[in-house]
């Protein structure tokens, strides 16, 4: 018992260091440096990739990109409140490691009511962040663009599909073909569709039974073909290709780059860079009036075979 009060004052000690070697930046955040490579520090512009745990002052994880796989990524901006960490990252190059405390009063401020019963008043919210890698926009770019690209590939080999490519990158195979007539621009197509991320997960679906399957809560929602005027601009570009070349009755399955999707800025819940694959039915279409071109002059060429007449220029 009496090496308790030695073994009290070892602990008090050593968290008194701690805090003594903590610095603050002048919006009010805490940091301790653990690690100083060599190398520029990051810079304005950068985007950066970096692994980060939360925990609360008691210790508890709240989040962990090393449990989720899913490294933090940001492009470094000149800092406008103390939460961004934008004051931290500057300070640090690459393979740098450092604690980071921001005060939950700050963070709160304004709006109380959202503060969770486990951030007490002037308790902190705690980062270990490591930093991965820094790239200027356009490495950056690159590589989202080749990581993109080597998944659906993945995805494409490891479900054995035997895929068309179009011109512009669209990869689509008839899983139902129909002899029926196929839509054209200003027809409304009536559609049937179920569409997911390269991890198979569902993000959207017009048949219950599909959307039930993956969990979905689509409240309110009524589980009926999608009625969609091709050439109106109101879906994306895969879509507006894709039912193009469907004929009414038939099934596809649609492989769509971001490039034809959500692009490099993704869309509620889809991220950046998404390739999708959408299982697509074509139930019907509504024929729209369509002008009818007044017939060229034809001259026979030979049986079943035709050209437009040429016609002498005057001089």
């Amino acid at each position: 018992m009496k090496y308790i009060p030695f073994f009290l004052a070892l602990i008090l000690a050593f968290n008194a260091s701690a805090q003594s070697d903590m610095q603050h930046t002048p919006k009010g955040a805490s940091y301790q440096l653990f690690t100083h490579n060599p190398g520029e520090k990051l810079k304005e512009g950068e985007i950066i990739t970096f692994q980060y745990i939360q925990k609360t002052d008691k210790d508890s994880v709240l989040y962990s990109t090393y449990v989720s796989h899913q490294p933090g990524k940001a492009q470094v901006h000149p800092s406008q409140s103390v939460t961004d960490l934008m004051e931290i990252f500057p300070l640090l190059a690459v393979n740098d490691s450092v604690l980071v405390k921001l005060p939950t009063d700050s963070i709160f401020k304004g709006h109380e009511e959202q503060r969770p019963p486990f951030f007490a008043k002037r308790s902190n919210l705690n980062f270990t962040i490591k930093i991965l890698k820094a790239q200027t926009m356009d490495e950056f770019m690159a590589d989202m663009k080749q990581a993109e690209i080597t998944g659906a590939n993945k995805y494409i080999t490891d479900h054995k599909l035997n895929l068309q490519t179009t011109a512009s990158g669209l990869k689509y195979v008839i899983t139902q073909p129909s002899t029926k007539r196929k839509p054209l621009k200003g027809d409304t197509a009536m559609v049937n569709y179920t569409g997911r991320g390269l991890d198979d997960k569902v993000f959207d679906s017009s048949i219950e039974a599909d959307a039930k399957a993956a969990g979905l809560q689509q409240q309110g929602r009524h589980y009926e073909p999608l009625p969609v005027t091709l050439g109106a601009g109101g879906i994306i570009a895969g879509w507006e290709e894709g039912l193009l070349l469907l004929n009414e009755g038939s099934k596809a399955t649609f492989v769509i780059p971001s490039s034809l999707a959500y692009g490099e800025t993704g869309y509620q819940g889809i991220a950046p860079f998404s390739t999708l694959v959408f299982n697509i039915e074509l139930v019907s279409v509504k024929r729209a009036k369509h002008a009818t071109a007044a017939p060229a002059a034809k001259t026979p060429l030979k049986k079943g075979v035709y050209k437009k007449k040429a016609t002498a220029k005057k001089n």
